[in-house]
């Protein structure tokens, strides 16, 4: 465990922080609750992987999160459930925090993993096989999902108590994982121990940074647990990340407020160019959907309180 200074979280992946700074994968852990952390890589994407959580029951596993659809995350998910003690034939049940696919991706191929075989009543001895072949011919689709959750139900998991906390914001239906036994939080996207997670204007008439800022003070209310993120790795300090990450977005609505004041009447695109962002606007790339998405939520959050005035067309101060 890494204590820091006042106001700063305490980080307790050490090992899945230095695995970040060396840009290498963390190693397959055993956390509180006897709950598994095993990194899934994205490729060629600057987040390197998920941490998925494979989180036991009496009668099998629950996967949250399991990870980008490739052969690489299909193979380090297999090993993590080895290093378990398990197969995928072990999991009863898959819960995403959210439906990117970074997150989402794995899903189908659990869910056909030997099930569809069982069905048809091919031999025990042949799934492992042919489970293969069909992940190598897999469909294109997303799993659809049989039970869907809100706030405050609890995940089907024959043995321990694991219960959603609604948090929307980074998407609509995003949710954390709160399992008070062991003593975690799974954060998803939602609280990051370093970055703040993408919070963009997909939908007209939602406000989804309303909806991210509100769903902080919920899950800063369970300052007491471990968090357990999707990206980075494990902190103390959720009430602490929760405050640091409103401050970072009122800085970025006086900055909105601010260069909206200096150019007079941008639109949205211009404005988004004139923003402070992790790198040069120049260098983000096809990141600038994400980046004018994030400005359009800060736009109209601003406009719904009266600080900024949007057209569609234009954003300007109101007369």
């Amino acid at each position: 465990m890494t204590r820091a200074a006042d106001d700063a979280i305490v980080v307790t992946g050490v090992a899945q922080r230095e695995a970040w700074a060396a840009r290498v994968l963390p190693p397959v852990e055993r956390l509180a609750g006897g709950i598994w952390s095993v990194p899934v890589p994205i490729p060629h994407n600057p987040l390197r992987y998920t941490l998925s959580y494979l989180v036991p029951g009496d009668d099998g596993l629950v996967v949250v999160d399991p990870g980008w659809d490739s052969d690489e995350g299909w193979a380090a998910l297999e090993q993590g459930l080895r290093a378990a003690g398990a197969t995928a034939d072990d999991v009863r049940g898959v819960v995403v925090t959210h439906v990117h696919s970074d997150h989402h991706g794995l899903s189908a191929r659990l869910q056909q993993h030997g099930a569809w075989l069982r069905a048809h009543h091919v031999p025990e001895d042949e799934i492992a096989v042919l489970a293969g072949t069909i992940g190598r011919h897999r469909l294109a689709a997303p799993a659809q999902p049989d039970v869907l959750l809100d706030d405050g139900d609890t995940v089907p998991v024959k043995g321990r108590t694991l219960t959603v906390v609604w948090t929307p914001g980074h998407t609509p239906g995003h949710i954390c994982l709160l399992d008070a036994d062991a003593g975690v939080l799974l954060t998803g996207d939602h609280l990051l121990p370093r970055i703040s997670p993408n919070i963009g204007l997909q939908r007209p008439g939602s406000s989804p940074l309303e909806s991210f800022l509100e769903s902080l003070v919920k899950v800063a209310a369970h300052d007491e647990v471990e968090a357990l993120p999707a990206h980075e790795y494990r902190f103390r300090g959720i009430a602490t990340r929760a405050r640091q990450l409103r401050a970072h977005h009122e800085q970025r609505c006086d900055e909105i407020v601010a260069t909206v004041e200096r150019l007079g009447a941008p639109g949205i695109w211009a404005l988004a160019s004139r923003l402070t962002w992790s790198r040069p606007w120049e260098e983000i790339g096809p990141m600038r959907v994400g980046a004018v998405a994030e400005t359009m939520a800060h736009v109209r959050y601003l406009a719904d309180r009266g600080a900024l005035r949007w057209t569609g067309d234009v954003v300007t101060r109101p007369v």
